[in-house]
């Protein structure tokens, strides 16, 4: 019989935080409102962002045999055919889901799990793969704008771009932890992407928002980084783990003027997912 243990590490459950600040960050730039759809959206993204770790960990068994024998197909304390039937199991319900929500949050959700298939089977092969990874993330932020008062808005795209831009700084940086390879400097560039877009499209009141976030938000990429690249005792993983924490705070940025009510939301899933990396890794 399967662990509890064993099914939050294959879902990689630490960063499921991120995956609900996501959620609503998006709603909020969407207009808000359908407050009745939250649960249901949070259901079906979580139920997608598990079944996507599950079929990561299928899809990578060969590797993790070689490169990371913790995992739990490699060290047997799951079969890859059991991994492999719930994560379809789980994108299937996530997606039926969304449907439920709207036949446009339907079809943006089929696109999500198009993004976390292809990113699942070729992240290890394409260099470029995190570039998909970001898609996975600039979409869900589209299926939840799409269950708001106002749909699909220029904020929740060019938003869910900056934070793409992010997971393609993070995702590059998190390539290096399992081969070992040297790590680069451009990806700190792509880090910034939400603190830049804060910067050229805030204005007025909301822009000191804007740059009191802008700078929490730097000073956790400065801190996570620095377990990277600095020359004594290196910790890759702790750098990536920092980072993946910090996914809320570049929702919070982009939910700049949402209020403090839902800003100790956001604040409280920063520490959930912090609490969270002690139990469970987060890559």
């Amino acid at each position: 019989m399967l662990s509890l243990r064993t099914l939050l590490v294959l879902g990689r459950a630490s960063n499921l935080p991120t995956v609900w600040s996501n959620c609503l960050a998006g709603w909020w730039l969407g207009g808000g409102g359908n407050v009745n759809k939250l649960f249901p959206l949070l259901l079906g993204a979580t139920l997608l962002y598990l079944g996507g770790m599950f079929l990561n960990d299928a899809m990578d068994a060969r590797f993790d045999s070689q490169h990371r024998r913790e995992r739990p197909i490699p060290s047997g304390a799951v079969t890859a055919k059991a991994v492999w039937q719930m994560g379809l199991g789980l994108l299937a319900a996530g997606a039926l889901i969304l449907f439920l929500l709207g036949t446009t949050t339907g079809i943006l959700g089929i696109i999500l799990v198009g993004c976390i298939v292809i990113y699942d089977a070729i992240h290890k092969v394409i260099t470029l793969s995190p570039v998909i990874m970001s898609a996975c993330r600039f979409f869900l932020y589209q299926v939840a704008a799409s269950v708001a008062v106002e749909g699909v808005t220029g904020w929740s795209v060019w938003c869910g771009l900056a934070l793409a831009g992010y997971i393609v700084g993070l995702s590059f940086l998190a390539r290096r932890e399992s081969t070992g390879t040297a790590v680069n400097y451009w990806p700190c560039l792509a880090l910034v992407a939400p603190i830049l877009l804060a910067y050229l499209m805030n204005n007025g009141s909301y822009r000191t928002n804007a740059l009191i976030l802008s700078a929490v938000l730097a000073l956790w990429i400065i801190r996570s980084l620095r377990y990277a690249y600095r020359a004594a005792d290196r910790n890759i993983g702790r750098a990536v783990s920092g980072l993946l924490a910090g996914i809320v705070l570049v929702d919070l940025l982009a939910a700049a003027d949402i209020g403090r009510g839902f800003a100790f939301i956001f604040i409280a899933l920063l520490g959930l997912a912090l609490l969270f990396q002690r139990f469970v890794p987060a890559t």
